[in-house]
């Protein structure tokens, strides 16, 4: 069935390559924050809208959610600005995000938020971690600090709401290679990249998910076919999320 979406984030390399799976199919609005990106969006098969997190308010979002089925949340700074800029769209504009759907009276859009593995509490090291984990795991924290932090104050606070459905997904590092349709998902090692292409796929599939909410979802590259991984993940029902 066709849906009614919108794509924060809209200009990013993963949500672009979304928009083009997602448009032959749905509706697609992608918001973005820069007007000279607006031919990139229609290039995809997708309706530009322009909005910035930073500036804009919680009512302005929810104005554009209302009346949409999917909400997806891929917006970052990408280390760009400093720690404040990383506070400011990676923590302050998701909270603007969640604070949005919850405003709107009326059915709420599901969303689908793009988070990365290893988002967590430090304190908390998951029980599946092996020593190239770990060590994986010190590297990014010491190489991205506010990002990590930041994230995960932002995923935290999703965590907690109830007054929408929610799924997370969490790629691990990213690459440009070819799409494969192939990954390795759920409490899984975290060492292996992931393409961009890949990672669009498993968003695009998640749009019918409706039965994934709640969950947070670890995915890196490997060998399952990720529909076939997806729906393994989602019938056993145990999210990433440790807190």
């Amino acid at each position: 069935m066709s849906k009614k979406i919108t794509i924060v984030g809209g200009h990013g390399n993963v949500s672009l390559k979304l928009a083009k799976l997602l448009s032959p199919t749905h509706t697609v609005t992608s918001i973005i924050r820069n007007a000279d990106q607006e031919q990139d969006i229609k290039d995809v098969g997708a309706t530009p809208l322009i909005l910035s997190l930073e500036d804009n308010s919680v009512s302005d979002f929810a104005k554009s959610f209302n009346g949409q089925d999917v909400v997806y949340f891929s917006a970052g700074a990408g280390g760009k600005g400093g720690e404040e800029r990383t506070k400011a769209v990676d923590y302050e504009g998701g909270i603007k995000v969640f604070d949005a759907l919850e405003a709107i009276e009326g059915p709420k859009p599901r969303l689908i938020h793009v988070s990365a593995v290893d988002i967590r509490d430090p304190n908390k090291v998951p029980a599946h971690y092996d020593e190239a984990d770990r060590a994986m795991s010190e590297r990014v924290r010491k190489g991205i600090p506010a990002y990590m932090k930041w994230k995960y104050e932002s995923d935290k606070n999703l965590a907690k709401r109830t007054a929408f459905k929610w799924t997370m997904l969490r790629p691990g590092g990213l690459n440009n290679d070819e799409g494969t349709d192939k990954a390795d998902i759920g409490r899984t090692h975290i060492c292996t990249t992931v393409s961009r292409q890949n990672v669009a796929k498993a968003l695009a599939l998640l749009v019918d998910r409706e039965d994934a909410a709640g969950l947070s979802i670890d995915f890196v590259g490997g060998e399952t076919p990720i529909s076939e991984g997806l729906e393994t993940f989602i019938k056993k029902g145990e999210t990433d999320w440790l807190g």
